[in-house]
């Protein structure tokens, strides 16, 4: 029994607190836009690591002056830095390179803006920190970048997967915990659109708190049910699911508006996206089932004792955040 309370509680705490978001979708974001002929305007967006700018850095193709930007300033959420450059030349089929990329758990998009062509968004990684503009761009290359995008993120949205773990907990029906995980998705997938077309605008520090209380929520369902108590979250999870995932596709808003979405390629964007959060969530699902099943084989059954402290563990760690979160307001 000690084992198995160690083992969950390394778990959670192994989470960070300091500085939780409810997503932690911030990539780096650098658009490049024609203003003239062979003049392009940059801003060049990095993210905030620790109140000091990643160390990554947007190198522009040889033929462009000045191929590097100023040094960027803090605007509280990230470091930006906007400049003008000449070149000489056309960028298609030229290489950008976001040094420093390859050492960073982190990526980048990058979007440019010819006068006489269609924009065209790429996704630079750590395994591609340097790629060639493209003469142009489908639909399907925006849809793989943004699905990319939120599958790989949403595994890093602490919270969020702290949520969802809780979920996990609560509900022991195979079905009903896809059903509901699906049902968290379609309902933070409506509120991230509204939010996108300027429907919603809700502001996000009050938000981000009141997502940490939907985690202490579930939190207290797990107490409960576990004193035999008969609890809508259990029988019908879907429905406590649906109302928080409209509050959650708030808090996706905020940070995705900090990225944009390609104007030409809106819907193709937002469906990719959603369907990776989506995949992310069903893989983070399916991975703790993987680990249950095979503790089970080698080991005594998980106990109702070790259920509950996970549960006072999870409400704990949502409090601080909450509290954090209010303090921050």
């Amino acid at each position: 029994m000690k084992v198995i309370l160690c083992l969950l509680y390394a778990l959670l705490f192994a989470w960070p607190t300091g500085n939780a978001t409810a997503h932690a979708l911030d990539p780096g974001y650098l658009e490049i836009r024609q203003i003239a002929s062979g003049t392009w305007s940059v801003h060049w967006r990095k993210p905030d690591v620790n109140g000091k700018p990643m160390s990554i850095d947007a190198v522009l193709p040889d033929g462009c002056t000045p191929a590097r930007g100023p040094d960027p300033v803090s605007d509280s959420k990230a470091w930006v830095s906007s400049w003008v450059v000449e070149c000489r030349a056309g960028i298609a089929g030229q290489p950008i390179e976001i040094e420093g990329l390859a050492v960073q758990n982190n990526d980048v998009l990058v979007r440019l803006h010819p006068l006489q062509a269609e924009p065209t968004t790429l996704r630079f990684t750590p395994d591609t920190s340097v790629q060639n503009i493209p003469s142009e761009q489908t639909t399907w290359s925006v849809f793989i970048a943004y699905f990319q995008l939120g599958f790989e993120h949403i595994l890093e949205g602490w919270d969020h997967l702290l949520f969802v773990f809780a979920l996990f907990i609560l509900v022991r029906d195979p079905w009903r915990l896809v059903g509901a995980v699906t049902a968290f998705t379609l309902a933070h997938s409506i509120t991230l659109a509204l939010a996108t077309f300027g429907v919603l605008n809700v502001p996000g520090p009050p938000v981000e708190a009141v997502i940490a209380l939907s985690i202490v929520f579930l939190a207290m369902e797990i107490v409960k049910g576990g004193e035999g108590r008969s609890r809508l979250s259990k029988q019908k999870p879907w429905i406590v699911c649906f109302g928080f995932g409209l509050l959650h596709g708030l808090g996706f808003a905020g940070a995705l508006a900090d990225i944009g979405l390609p104007a030409n390629d809106i819907p193709a964007a937002l469906l990719a996206f959603n369907l990776g959060v989506e995949a992310g969530q069903l893989s983070f699902v399916g991975s703790l089932a993987v680990l249950v099943i095979a503790w089970r084989s080698v080991a005594l059954p998980i106990s109702q004792t070790a259920t509950l402290a996970t549960a006072y563990g999870i409400g704990s760690v949502s409090m601080y955040w909450f509290i954090e979160r209010i303090n921050g307001f």
